[in-house]
């Protein structure tokens, strides 16, 4: 398949053609510059259109990177009149972005009628942000009729770095935990969390988060409104400066280009080093930040103009990690060079335990392959069919040393009942959690014995026992929460493997195949046949030959769903034209 690509901006539109088989090849790249007034983006599309016929290139699908989905998109769509309503309704939420990617759809729509076009949104990598990192302190009726809460953007970089790290580290992302740090123009952050993004910089608009060229990041909302209030600005002003006055640019006086600001540092100038220690300083809290909020790190990425480039920003970012255990190689930062034809460098030390890499992005060969997916229908699910849905009461995973500690040396499980997994069974033996607040008795034991503890728990137990466990898949419990577990020998204390654990739905290849989707799909679950209708987001995908079909979802998800015995859910269609038209609220 050929793949178009196209990022419409207000005043230019770059494109890039992609041929997608066993291999990804870039065929053609171009840019038209000085877009007109109001209909620009048109007039750009029939430049494009005319040098793609006189190369005697053909378009077999044309993917557009588009800024915002807000809530109504969390994938990657097929764009059709209902989807382009969507995309217009969330310009309020991104004025300066989608107005430009939605003239720029509309124009391609036209040049190109019989062609299947895919919306590729930047906040859909973060659309499974976990509910404290997306929610602003703010009156929630008031953030909720507004659309105030933190989308993130960038996705497209984030994911596909994230990608290439693992790719380079010879791991599967479900092992690793990463910050990636697109650092450009625009700059932000991100925690990839065994290959789910459950934080990033920017917020309800790209302004939130790091300093960047000429946006300012993260400011006091006070501050603002005390230039309000004085009369120092108007709302226009404010607009403009934030968005436009501000950043490398407003500190230094020099512009938004760091070579410039460098050199105008190694002259003496005492803005430009400033400029150049506010940005540094704010990506290292940042990544400080993120390592703290998934219990570590195992690899710091780089990437964008500044971070694929420039060698001395690199070394003020990543100089003073030592004590998390990233030590920066200067060596390697200096020889350090990415590009198409070698895409990763490592710049930390040969010792160093946390792994510091140099990516080149990628967002339209990720764009491309995105248009691929959903033309190819790999993300789309035709016929839904009945999925058994599985209420998972808490329980406990434990390993042989600490069931030992417990229930004595050479003892083992005694089976109570078999569970619908194969192999999976419910003993008579139960533990008591004991957590900063309070206690929970009668816990079970589910066996055979595993290789690591893991207790999985569900939102309310969290708060019972007064603690604060993450969203995990099944047996990510590397920097998970701490737990006391008291059995009838007494009492041992984990450093880690308390988790709420995250839906999902276990299916073999078999299954997989039926449905249309891949191990580590999210998707979407209607109830069939409840008392409520409610449909379920973000639901992993589990494959294995050994697995029986069956979707898991705690008890406080059952209850909010009001299941009964026997519940039944469907996965839901992931193109956006058919959910836009039957979406229900997700459960949180």
């Amino acid at each position: 398949m050929q793949v178009l690509v196209l990022n419409c901006g207000s005043t230019s539109l770059k494109y890039e053609v992609f041929a997608l088989g066993d291999t990804v090849e870039s065929l053609r790249t171009g840019k038209v510059e000085r877009l007109a007034a109001g209909d620009g983006s048109a007039e750009a599309v029939e430049k494009v259109v005319a040098e793609l016929r006189e190369a005697g290139l053909s378009v077999g699908a044309v993917g557009h990177r588009v800024v915002h989905g807000g809530e109504a998109f969390s994938g990657s769509v097929l764009i059709d009149d209902d989807v382009e309503s969507g995309i217009e309704a969330c310009v309020p939420l991104a004025p300066l972005h989608n107005p430009a990617n939605l003239a720029g759809i509309r124009a391609a729509r036209a040049a190109f009628p019989d062609v299947p076009q895919v919306a590729v949104f930047d906040t859909a990598f973060h659309a499974n942000l976990p509910r404290r990192a997306r929610t602003y302190a703010l009156p929630r009726e008031l953030a909720e009729e507004h659309g105030l809460r933190r989308y993130g953007f960038h996705g497209p970089s984030h994911a596909f770095v994230a990608r290439e790290a693992c790719r380079f580290l010879g791991a599967s992302p479900e092992e690793l935990r990463i910050v990636t740090c697109h650092l450009g123009g625009g700059a932000s952050a991100c925690a990839v969390e065994f290959g789910t993004s459950v934080e990033t910089s920017m917020g309800t608009t790209p302004l939130e988060g790091l300093v960047m060229g000429t946006r300012s990041g993260d400011v006091d909302p006070g501050a603002l409104l005390l230039l309000l209030q004085r009369g120092a600005v108007t709302l226009d002003e404010l607009d403009t400066m934030l968005n436009r006055e501000s950043g490398l640019a407003g500190i230094s006086g020099a512009g938004a280009d760091l070579r410039d600001i460098e050199q105008r540092a190694a002259d003496g100038d005492d803005a430009a080093r400033l400029a150049i220690a506010v940005f540094a300083h704010r990506v290292r809290k940042y990544i400080g930040a993120y390592a703290a909020t998934m219990g570590g790190v195992d690899a710091v990425v780089l990437t964008g103009g500044i971070g694929e480039n420039a060698k001395g920003m690199r070394r003020r970012i990543l100089q003073r990690f030592d004590y998390l255990g990233l030590v920066l190689d200067d060596d390697r930062n200096e020889a350090a060079e990415v590009g198409d034809a070698h895409r990763t460098a490592e710049i930390s030390a040969a010792h160093s335990r946390v792994k510091a890499l140099v990516v080149a992005t990628d967002e339209e060969r990720m764009i491309a392959e995105e248009t691929q997916k959903v033309v190819g229908g790999r993300t789309s699910v035709t016929a839904p069919k009945a999925i058994p849905i599985s209420v998972s009461a808490r329980h406990v995973h434990l390993n042989i040393p600490t069931f030992e500690r417990l229930f004595g040396v050479g003892e083992t499980l005694t089976h109570r009942n078999d569970l619908t997994q194969p192999g999976i069974f419910a003993a008579e033996e139960t533990v008591t959690l004991h957590g900063p607040r309070r206690s929970i008795e009668g816990v079970r034991l589910l066996g055979p014995l595993r290789g690591r503890n893991q207790i999985e728990i569900s939102r309310t137990d969290e708060f019972h026992l007064g603690v604060d466990a993450p969203v995990r898949a099944s047996g990510k419990v590397q920097g998970s929460a701490p737990i006391t577990i008291e059995g009838p020998l007494g009492k041992i204390h984990l450093e880690e493997g308390l988790i709420c654990a995250w839906r999902h739905i276990h299916m073999t290849p078999e299954n997989a195949e039926a449905f249309g989707v891949e191990d580590g799909d999210s998707v979407e679950v209607a109830i069939v046949g409840g008392d409520r209708d409610l449909v379920f987001g973000d639901v992993t995908i589990r494959v294995k030959s050994s697995y029986a079909l069956e979707m898991h979802i705690d008890t406080d998800e059952a209850n909010a769903a009001e299941l009964g015995r026997a519940a039944e859910g469907a996965l839901v269609r992931t193109d956006l034209a058919a959910m836009m038209k039957s979406r229900k609220p997700r459960a949180t």
